[in-house]
């Protein structure tokens, strides 16, 4: 799926969200947050970010493990992460750092498609849903214009895919947050435009009435609601030049304040896009998305095989204030207790740090869960001295998903039967024990 679609393609995939009364400012945020449903944030770390030099600092080490970064003491009495975290580091009695990470894929392709769907990539003929999509079709509505999963920057594409579900759970990708939405105006006058929009349904109505097929009921709600959302001021959402330029830079770290240029091949790894990025996934929560995912560090990213520590800093102070504003600003408007940012990438980077780089290392890592109703300011899990292995409260991929959805209100052991496959699949691979991280609830 191109993200940058033209106006055919936009109005043939657009998908589904849910509704609200008012604009940005009149939000459900101003009523009760058990009113609210909840939605979730996943703040994607492209290439795997070295739980050493981040989240799981290890000063005792020998320099060739601990490396060249100080450490930080957080807003929680113990809890001391990189020192190039120092915003986060004063909001981390919402945060919890899940230290014990553990999984079974260290190539990028099957380790991404792993975090996002719970199952493993093995060439097989079901494709799974990512965790996106769940809670798109979960906790969405197919009533309104706006989608219920939205990615931005270059999101991984398999790994984001709705899977078996079907197109009405696909995300709308947007690869440049400064640019959002501007390239699905119309390109011929709005009378113009509906006649064609018209013509079109008339083409298919016969269609439609001859073979109601779920896949044709799914292709005809998105196109209106894509058609509602070209037409809706609910689109605002995604046009964050109607933020103030305050509120904008507080996304940004002061060193990399330059925003990125239009026409830039690669804007979300500019200076401060992520920021812009995040700044966006804020709105589009307001206004009702369930669900958005903001990539970090497209093409080589995190992957920091070489040159491991001036690269590592960089994007983590970029990281640190985005990712801060984002959690600072959803507690300002009320909306943290309902909304879980989640911060991970693939998997973690080795202790060892030889030639100046560090390799993929899956058997221990870190995430990052924030608000969502969580029981914030704690570490779950523990590796040893050296990082290398987890020794106390080891964490699956399917413990980690089975946990979102259940912070989420998402039962994950519900089951879908794919078209063409005789076994209902759950959400969760259950063939497996499944530890909920119940410290968290």
């Amino acid at each position: 799926m191109n993200p940058f679609w033209n106006r055919r393609n936009f109005v043939a995939n657009t998908m589904t969200g849910i509704p609200l009364t008012g604009w940005l400012g009149r939000l459900a945020a101003n009523a009760p947050s058990q009113s609210r449903p909840k939605s979730c944030i996943l703040l994607w770390m492209a290439g795997g970010p070295s739980h050493i030099d981040t989240f799981d600092p290890k000063p005792d080490a020998s320099s060739d493990i601990r490396g060249e970064f100080k450490t930080t003491q957080t807003s929680v009495n113990g809890i001391r992460i990189s020192e190039h975290f120092p915003k986060f580091a004063n909001l981390m009695k919402h945060a919890a750092i899940l230290r014990g990470m553990s999984t079974q894929e260290s190539d990028h392709s099957l380790a991404t498609y792993h975090m996002h769907t719970g199952y493993q990539n093995r060439g097989g003929s079901v494709v799974y849903p990512s965790i996106g999509a769940i809670v798109a079709r979960e906790l969405g509505s197919q009533e309104v214009p706006m989608p219920n999963f939205v990615t931005i920057g270059r999101a991984p594409q398999e790994a984001v895919s709705s899977g078996f579900l079907g197109p009405i759970a696909q995300p709308l990708g947007v690869t440049d947050p400064v640019r959002g939405l501007d390239y699905i105006k119309p390109l011929d006058s709005q009378e113009v435009f509906n006649r064609q929009v018209n013509l079109l349904q008339q083409l298919e109505a016969p269609f439609h009435k001859a073979y109601k097929s779920e896949s044709g009921i799914a292709h005809r709600t998105m196109l209106d609601r894509a058609v509602k959302l070209m037409n809706s001021e609910q689109k605002q959402a995604f046009d964050i030049s109607r933020e103030t330029d305050q509120v904008r830079d507080a996304y940004r770290v002061n060193a990399l304040k330059d925003p990125p240029k239009r026409g830039d091949k690669n804007p979300m790894a500019l200076s401060g896009s992520f920021g812009q990025g995040c700044l966006m996934a804020r709105r589009l929560v307001e206004a009702g998305v369930p669900f958005v995912e903001v990539v970090m560090g497209d093409g080589v990213g995190w992957d920091t095989h070489r040159d491991n520590f001036p690269r590592t800093k960089s994007l983590s102070l970029e990281c640190d204030a985005a990712m801060s504003a984002l959690v600072q600003d959803l507690q300002n408007r009320g909306l943290l207790e309902t909304t879980l940012v989640v911060w991970m990438g693939e998997f973690g980077r080795s202790p060892q740090c030889g030639g100046g780089g560090r390799n993929h290392w899956s058997k221990s890592w870190s995430t990052v869960l924030v608000g969502g109703g969580i029981r914030g300011g704690q570490v779950i899990g523990k590796t040893d001295k050296d990082g290398a292995s987890v020794v106390d409260r080891q964490i699956s991929v399917t413990d980690f998903l089975a946990t979102i959805c259940t912070i989420l209100g998402i039962d994950y052991k519900k089951k879908n039967l794919p078209s063409g496959v005789e076994r209902p699949i759950p959400i969760v691979d259950t063939s497996k024990e499944i530890r909920i991280l119940s410290e968290l609830l």
